[in-house]
């Protein structure tokens, strides 16, 4: 198996996202920039402590920074997603496998109950 760094940036945003309140951050920040009051006061947490999240979010590119007067906006930036795309990709004919399989159950279920219904 080959090495690989362990900080390299898909491992980072891996990092960042196994936190579920940052998963709620971006899921928040896909319907546009918000500020950091805004974000905080979705949440059932001290301010700083919203802003640590979004520091780790920052770092690791899954959000931009923007500064517009006394306001600190953020947004969503999908750069670091598509990596993990690129990263997910070999696996995902796992899930066509497992879902065809589950097509061909469910097929076979049905025309189970469509012979009982059927039969007298």
């Amino acid at each position: 198996m080959p090495l690989r760094a362990k900080d390299s940036s898909t491992d980072q945003v891996f990092g960042a996202l196994a936190n579920p309140t940052r998963r709620d951050v971006l899921d928040l920040l896909l319907h546009g920039p918000r500020t950091v009051s805004d974000i905080a006061s979705r949440f059932d947490m001290a301010r700083p402590s919203v802003s640590e999240h979004l520091k780790v979010l920052r770092d690791t590119g899954l959000v931009t920074e923007t500064k517009r007067g006394r306001h600190r906006y953020y947004a969503v930036n999908p750069g670091p997603l598509y990596e993990l795309r690129q990263w997910l990709t070999p696996y995902e004919r796992f899930w066509r496998d497992r879902l065809a399989s589950m097509g061909d159950v469910l097929d076979e279920l049905g025309d189970k109950e469509r012979r009982k219904v059927r039969e007298p």
